[in-house]
């Protein structure tokens, strides 16, 4: 009794802390969480417990600092495969944090637990929507991936938007992560497969090594039959392959070999044919050879096989990744050659596979699976490397076992002698798996090689004494087969196996005696009846296989030696007949009904009974196992599972024609016209540089001797200051007046046209351009060509103040002729204002078919100073942007020319006026890009402006690429030493121009397919406001354009956004009481923001 009341006070004092030292720490360490117990003081089973109480007020609080912590615990407990789902509330609402670290933690947590949780995670879909805005890539792609994963069909739409924003995105990581979004999209809602598939063309034409593997898996998830979308991007995607991730080179190395199959031919369809070939032209020295000179003619059917060289291509880059130090790489190369190259050619898979196996089990297993199924093909070019297949004890069992198969399958002649050494090493081993697969091997050796067939059965019956019983057991099974084999006679192999049917329990050796005895019974006539005997007593108790085999047996007994073994064979055939196996009692009754016929009559079966059961028996043929394997291709799991899994695709076979293989050539760009364009200007002095003196006497030289050549070889006017005219086509004498004028200069030409270009490729805006206009870098041969094809020359000069040239010669008037120029522009005799950008035209890098389209209004006559082509098209309403008190007496205003700027169809293009209010000429002003430019806006190059005459205005064209957002661009503008920072925030109907033309049916259908979310309508309540004031404020709130014809109450307007080409539609149903506005867009910022703006333009008075 008071060892019962110590140990309930034990419990007693345990429970309530004197078990442990308790304090006010709690679990995982942590001071925060006060209310939840130490679980060691029981605590943990009171009813008030709250699992992790202390975290929840920690995600609950204001500091960032616990939230931080709190988050780490989190996604640690995440990561050790914890359930963390309970605290899913607590940390979605940390969703809006503005702590950078924080948030992205916070993005992995719901990626983990969003399909789970998926009713509060809708309640946060507009954060996730805020978050794709975000200036941090990883935040916007963090959000677009917890987007992805909420599995509602409902949110389908909206996820289909957010992956075509995130397609155009700046960061190549956040378009990775639109491509990963994109199957999920698909599973969600195959229906939108059709949108998908355009958002995957687009991504395929994106050159960075990034994005390459992630699109290609969605194109092999959503549309692997769209080949016509892999022939453009082929050679692309070749050239990239090396730079792409491992992951990608994976997939696109798969997806490739896909595509290599149905678009090349089989390269060793003719191999045959190019052998014999060979060995005919061994007698080219022969004295036989007939010497006529008649020429040999090669007739279709033995026209030897050339490659093709988009195949030759595939092959070549994807050699050195057999370096890889990704085993997954090395094995789909492996498999690309396997599937794909000539014979000859496989040899450069064996050492980088064979290195494989130096590898983990895991990766050994695969490796070795696929290379049992290559051998089965081409043995020859792993001999090299037989010893590194021989088994080590450290092997795994299911590694021996493939080592195994693959010596088996290497053996020949010339190494029999080794590996059979080999073998005799592993059939001794403890592994007795191993050492039963052994014995099955030297079987097989022994079949393909007759040469060691009496040496392999030698050593089997040996084995047979051994004291190990599934040795001996493996050892009768193979000597059964071999025996078949041979036809010398084998009495002594037979008894001995015979005396072992008391000692051997495996009924598969059972079994092999029982058919040997049964088939060989006249060479055996004493032996056979006693063995029966033997087996008849014990039949009851024998398997199934073996019981069969008995049966047989006594059959075959009865038929050679029918009156001493009769009565044995009706007792086992009563036996059988009432066995528990239903095939065994089958096989009795037709056996008796055979030999054994009813009242004794005998038919035509039974007297040819002794031919149906010792009839000559094929022998058998030795089979490799993994050769069943070569209709699954290589690498992927059905071949290593040997079934088809679930998503398995078959092989494409070779077509038996080529295919087309023009459509992998990528176009040229077309040219806009043959001739070039030639622009005029007033000579400029040059500021002393580094070449100060070659500069100048080059700019005289060259400048006098393109005024005198005049424009009879180019078919261009002249230019000051030896700027040149290049003509499409005209690469010679391009060259030849590079080395005159680095002759007449001593200015190397890389210089000068580096000099050309430097103040264009400076700016992103610019570079983006001479990428979209073709200048595209590859490793193929002709990348230098295509290099120098797409450079642009463009001149940008300052007006001089002084009527002479710099070297104090009198400049010469410039011809007033120009009937050779382009069609497109006509210049006239007035010379171009020096303030604005002077474009030439080489190739086809700037005027692109849109541009020409958009310069066929423009009228360059225009006299007023600095104005701009396009200045026709705009509103003419201006925006104060500085004010002359804090200038010093400059004023700055900007107005938007709704005209195209020249160097990006993507950007805005503003006009910016300088005026000088002084009597003074203002010195030092220049307008630059600011420093802190806000993410996705980009600025154009800014021509220099210099000095500024009292009372003078000067105009500057600016070209900002908004994104299609309302941030506002960040410029500085500097007068003197004074640096002035300024912004141009452009309202969203100025980042529009007209869309293409409409008819009704066309406007109504894309209407249609823009409506729900991406339709806002807003009704304005005036009266009087007729048709023809809402065209005119339209016109000045938007840059659309009418695109149907009107009906006098519904006007329609298209436009699309100038930085991403996206369609909006407006369309406003007037009546006497006011006007509905109707906007549609993709991009549902864009579309609210443009009706709020075309609202105001309609309250606004008039």
């Amino acid at each position: 009794m008071a060892n019962q009341v110590d140990f309930v006070s034990g419990l007693n004092s345990y429970s309530n802390g004197g078990g442990r030292p308790t304090g006010p720490l709690s679990e995982g360490g942590d001071s925060h969480g006060t209310s939840q117990a130490d679980p060691a003081s029981g605590a943990i089973f009171a009813s008030d417990y709250k699992k992790h109480e202390d975290l929840k007020e920690m995600l609950d609080g204001s500091k960032d600092n616990l939230k931080l912590d709190a988050m780490k615990r989190i996604v640690g407990m995440v990561a050790r495969g914890k359930d963390a789902s309970e605290l899913f509330p607590a940390v979605v609402k940390n969703v809006v944090s503005k702590n950078i670290e924080i948030k992205k933690l916070v993005y992995v947590y719901l990626v983990r637990y969003a399909e789970e949780q998926q009713d509060l995670a809708l309640l946060s879909i507009s954060t996730f929507q805020k978050g794709l805005r975000d200036p941090n890539q990883l935040i916007r792609a963090s959000a677009l991936r917890v987007l992805s994963s909420i599995r509602v069909p409902m949110i389908a739409p909206i996820l289909m938007l957010s992956i075509k924003e995130s397609v155009r995105d700046m960061s190549p990581y956040v378009r990775k992560t639109a491509a990963h979004a994109i199957p999920k999209l698909f599973s969600l809602d195959a229906d939108l497969k059709d949108e998908l598939v355009e958002v995957i063309e687009e991504l395929l034409k994106d050159k960075t090594t990034l994005v390459a593997g992630s699109v290609v898996m969605a194109y092999e998830e959503v549309c692997p039959e769209r080949t016509d979308l892999i022939h453009k991007n082929y050679r692309k995607l070749c050239n990239l392959l090396v730079d792409v991730e491992e992951w990608g080179q994976v997939i696109i190395i798969n997806m490739l070999t896909r595509y290599a199959r149905t678009q090349f031919l089989d390269p060793n369809s003719n191999e045959a044919l190019l052998q014999s070939e060979n060995t005919a032209a061994s007698g080219f020295y022969d004295d036989d050879q007939s010497e006529s000179d008649e020429p040999t003619t090669t007739t279709p059917a033995t026209r030897p096989y050339v490659m093709d060289p988009d195949h030759r291509l595939l092959l070549r880059v994807t050699k050195p990744l057999l370096q890889s130090r990704n085993s997954a790489v090395v094995m789909s190369v492996a498999q690309m050659y396997a599937h794909l190259a000539p014979r000859a050619e496989m040899g450069v898979v064996s050492k980088p596979l064979v290195r494989l196996l130096r590898s983990h089990p895991e990766v050994q297993a695969v490796v070795l699976t696929n290379l049992a199924t290559i051998c089965s093909r081409r043995r020859d070019i792993f001999d090299p490397y037989l010893k590194s297949f021989f088994i080590r004890s450290s092997d795994l069992t299911h590694i021996k076992l493939l080592k195994l198969e693959i010596l088996v399958s290497l053996a020949t002649e010339s190494n029999i002698s080794v590996i059979l050494r080999e073998f005799q090493a592993y059939v001794h081993s403890t592994d007795k798996n191993l050492a039963g697969a052994t014995i099955q091997a030297i079987g097989r050796c022994a079949t393909t090689i007759s040469g060691v067939s009496d040496a392999c059965l030698t050593g089997l019956v040996t084995l047979m004494s051994c004291r190990d019983e599934i040795v001996v057991a493996e050892s009768v099974v193979v000597i059964k087969k071999l025996l078949q084999l041979k036809e010398e006679d084998h009495h002594s192999v037979i008894a001995h196996m015979a005396k072992l049917l008391d000692s051997i329990k495996v009924p598969m050796a059972r079994a092999s005696i029982c058919w040997l005895l049964g088939e060989y019974c006249d060479k055996v006539p004493k032996i056979a009846p006693d063995a029966l005997r033997k087996m008849a007593k014990g039949f009851t108790a024998e398997e199934d296989i073996t019981k069969l085999q008995v049966v047989n047996l006594a059959a075959k007994l009865f038929l050679t030696n029918s009156k001493q073994t009769k009565l044995l064979c009706q007792y086992v055939l009563n036996l059988a007949k009432y066995d528990e196996s239903y095939d065994i009692r089958d096989r009795s009754r037709f056996i008796r009904a055979l030999i054994l016929p009813p009242n004794g009559e005998s038919n035509i079966l039974t007297r040819h009974a002794k031919k149906f059961f010792l009839s000559a028996k094929p022998a058998p043929v030795s089979e490799i196992k993994y050769k069943e394997r070569d209709g699954l291709q290589l690498g992927s799991l059905s071949h290593y599972l040997n079934q088809r899994a679930v998503g398995y695709r078959n092989l494409p076979e070779f077509p038996m024609d080529q295919p087309d293989p023009s459509v992998r050539n990528t176009a040229e760009p077309v040219p806009v016209a043959t001739e070039a364009v030639a622009t005029r200007v007033k000579p400029a002095a040059k500021k002393k540089g580094f070449y100060s003196s070659s500069s100048s006497e080059y700019s005289s030289e060259d400048g006098e001797g393109s005024e005198e050549e005049g424009s009879e070889d180019e078919g261009s006017g002249s230019e000051g200051e030896g700027s040149r005219t290049t003509s499409e086509g005209d690469e010679g004498t391009e060259d030849e007046e590079d080395a005159s004028d680095t002759s007449s200069s001593g200015v190397s030409p890389i210089v000068k046209r580096s000099a050309d270009v430097r103040s264009d490729v400076r700016s992103p805006l610019r570079r983006r351009e001479l990428s979209e206009s073709g200048s595209e870098y590859s490793d193929s041969e002709d990348s230098e060509s295509e290099s120098e094809k797409s450079e642009t020359i463009v001149r940008k000069r300052t007006p001089t103040p002084t009527g002479k040239k710099p070297g104090g010669k009198k400049p010469t008037s410039p011809p007033s002729g120009g009937g050779d120029v382009m069609d497109l522009l006509d210049l006239g005799s007035d010379p171009v204002t020096p303030s604005l950008p002077v474009m030439m035209t080489s190739s086809d890098a700037l005027l692109t078919p849109s541009l020409v389209s958009e310069l066929e209004g423009i009228d360059l006559k225009a006299e007023t100073r600095g104005a701009p082509p396009a200045a026709v098209r705009g509103t003419g309403k201006s925006y104060d942007l500085l004010s002359r008190i804090g200038t010093g007496g400059l004023s700055v205003v900007y107005r938007y020319t709704r005209g195209a700027y020249l160097y990006s169809a993507t950007a805005v293009a503003i006009e910016v006026s300088l005026s000088n209010h002084t009597d003074d000429v203002i010195e030092g002003v220049e307008l630059r890009e600011g420093k802190r430019q806000e993410s996705g806006v980009s600025v154009g190059s800014i021509d220099p402006i210099g000095s500024i005459g009292a009372g003078e205005t000067h105009r500057v064209i600016l070209g900002v690429d908004y994104g299609d957002t309302t941030r506002a661009a960040a410029l500085e503008l500097q007068v003197g030493s004074r640096r002035h920072a300024v912004a141009i925030a452009t309202p969203v109907g100025e980042q529009l121009r007209p869309g293409e033309s409409m008819a009704a049916a066309e406007f109504v259908a894309a209407r249609a397919k823009l409506g729900g979310m991406n339709e806002v309508r807003v009704r304005v309540e005036r009266h009087g406001l007729g048709a023809e004031s809402v065209r005119r404020r339209l016109a000045d709130a938007a840059h659309v354009g009418p695109v149907v014809a009107d009906t006098g109450e519904v006007l329609r307007y298209a436009g699309r956004t100038v930085s991403t080409a996206t369609l909006v539609l407006v369309t406003l149903a007037t009546d006497d009481a006011g006007v509905e506005v109707t906007v549609n867009c993709e991009r549902m910022v864009v579309g609210s923001m443009l009706l709020k703006e075309i609202r105001l333009a309609l309250e606004s008075a008039p």
